[in-house]
């Protein structure tokens, strides 16, 4: 069984959990109702995409 000979130090713990944080989520305005969306996808709330509607407003928040 593998076990480790000396104690890991919280500065070698945090530089091997150096890249376990989250990554930031872009996001921007949809151009037509103002709410906040995720870069070239569909508006949740009002169902448009490159400024124009691409699924009807009941839709939308379904999917």
């Amino acid at each position: 069984m593998a076990v480790p000979k000396k104690k890991v130090s919280p500065s070698r713990q945090g530089m091997r959990r150096s890249h376990h944080a989250h990554k930031v989520v872009a996001s921007m305005e949809c151009p037509n109702c103002g709410e906040l969306k995720r870069p070239h996808h569909v508006c949740a709330s009002c169902g448009h995409y490159d400024e124009r509607e691409v699924v009807a407003k009941g839709e939308a928040s379904a999917a």
